[in-house]
């Protein structure tokens, strides 16, 4: 009998149970990919149209409590408000990923985690590079670039139906997730307006309390819905961005129960059942509803879209999402493969992982959001940036959309394999390796977190 350890593999497709939760994501994203994908297209069509006028008064259009210092646009609102709900469901995704999913194995967080860093430091230095000695203020987008929208990633897919392997599709959603960890550590320590420690020192009451509840599932909305908005305003009020709120919020709330709450085997914690709540109004109403108003650039016909495309900085952006991130990406998983000796798994080949890292360069969402903090919203710069982010990301979305369906025969493939190895468990073989390194069959259980 062979005593030399069992290869690891990459992209193999983890433990059946977090197989089966992340394709409930997937659908509910795809789902959210489509809203945002026709708020966008209304958005970019309104703002050319002769109604442009009605667009930008919409947008522009002021409510809420002046004394507060909260009389926000509609646009800010989507900003600052709706984006925090986004960003609390990634909270909540991040932190059961890496508490009771296969992130929790370092072996299998290795791999997300170094793709999401190469991801956002390749297209950052490409956008520096491109700007240097450009107009003063430029080089402050060098984060703009950095972000991969994975709802937008996934309408894509949908659109092209490819037949992407369970292991590419957590991988793609893995490493949207720790990006969206990293961007909005971006947004904390680099476009924070002018502080105010106290207001985020009183932030941590109200945070605090709402942590004290969810960890003794109290999971009613009277009592947490308050907290949390009121975390949300001192965070607003503090200087620095509002959505940090929610990733906080996310953070907080247990995933799984305690032994003084009858331990794991009488249920799941918070997080699945906020997830469960949140996610569909995340991508089905908070991500569209932003799209909607920071998409809509008028270009102002072929010339005004001509002296766009000339500027360094949209240049910067789209060469950053389409080569940055390929080559980001793809170098980092190619390092990890290099320093482990793994391999990657079974009919699969680079050609994949280059198609990825493509999907990689669809940064949306959170570019757009980054650009107008960069730049201010109305100013040229930051329409520019959004030039820069529709076209790239659609130049991306292209180039994967030609690999990936050239590789379409190979994922039917995998995909029949899977089916017939099928045992009368109706659990696929595959997932019946736990003797496998990188293939654990069983989720492990902390005590509480």
């Amino acid at each position: 009998m062979s005593t030399h350890p069992p290869k690891s593999t990459l992209f193999g497709p983890g433990s059946y149970p977090e197989a089966r939760r992340i394709s409930d994501v997937l659908r509910s994203e795809t789902v959210g990919g489509a809203l945002l994908l026709l708020a966008t297209v209304l958005a970019l069509v309104w703002a050319n149209s002769s109604a442009s006028g009605s667009y930008e008064a919409l947008r522009d259009a002021r409510f809420g409590p002046h004394a507060l210092h909260l009389d926000l646009t509609l646009g800010q609102w989507a900003a600052d408000g709706l984006l925090a709900i986004f960003f609390f469901v990634a909270g909540l995704e991040l932190k059961r990923e890496f508490v009771a999913g296969d992130l929790r194995d370092p072996r299998r967080a290795a791999l997300p985690v170094a793709a999401a860093v190469g991801g956002m430091a390749v297209p950052a230095l490409v956008y520096v590079l491109i700007n240097l000695g450009g107009e003063p203020g430029v080089l402050r987008g060098w984060a703009i670039p950095t972000a991969t929208d994975i709802a937008f990633a996934l309408a894509v897919l949908a659109v092209i139906s490819t037949h992407l392997p369970t292991g590419l599709r957590t991988f793609l959603l893995t490493l949207a997730v720790v990006d969206d960890l990293l961007a909005i550590t971006i947004i904390a320590l680099f476009y924070t307006r002018e502080l105010v420690p106290g207001m985020l020192l009183l932030a941590l009451l109200p945070l605090g309390l709402f942590a004290f509840l969810v960890q003794r599932r109290v999971s009613s909305v009277w009592f947490l819905l308050p907290l949390a908005l009121v975390t949300w305003y001192l965070v607003h009020a503090s200087g620095v961005h509002a959505t940090v709120a929610g990733v906080l919020l996310g953070f907080a709330v247990p995933v799984l129960r305690g032994r003084e709450a009858g331990g794991e085997e009488s249920g799941p914690g918070l997080a699945e059942h906020f997830e469960h709540v949140w996610r569909p109004v995340s991508a089905g109403v908070a991500v569209p509803v932003f799209a909607f108003f920071a998409a809509g650039v008028g270009v102002g016909g072929l010339a005004g879209l001509g002296s766009a495309l000339r500027d360094p900085l949209t240049i910067g952006i789209i060469a950053a999402l389409v080569l940055g991130k390929s080559i980001g990406i793809t170098g980092a998983t190619y390092l990890v493969q290099r320093f482990t000796h793994a391999e990657l798994d079974e009919g699969l080949s680079w050609w994949d992982v280059l198609g990825l890292a493509l999907l990689g360069g669809i940064g949306f969402t959170v570019s757009l959001l980054i650009g107008e903090l960069a730049f201010g919203p109305g100013s040229e710069e930051a329409e520019h940036v959004k030039v820069g982010v529709l076209v790239g990301s659609l130049l991306a979305a292209l180039l994967a959309t030609v690999l990936l369906r050239m590789r379409n025969g190979v994922y039917r493939r995998l995909e029949k394999r899977e089916r017939a190895d099928t045992d009368a468990d109706g659990i696929p073989d595959i997932y019946e390796h736990p003797d496998q390194v990188g293939r654990p069959d069983q989720v492990g259980r902390p005590d509480q977190a």
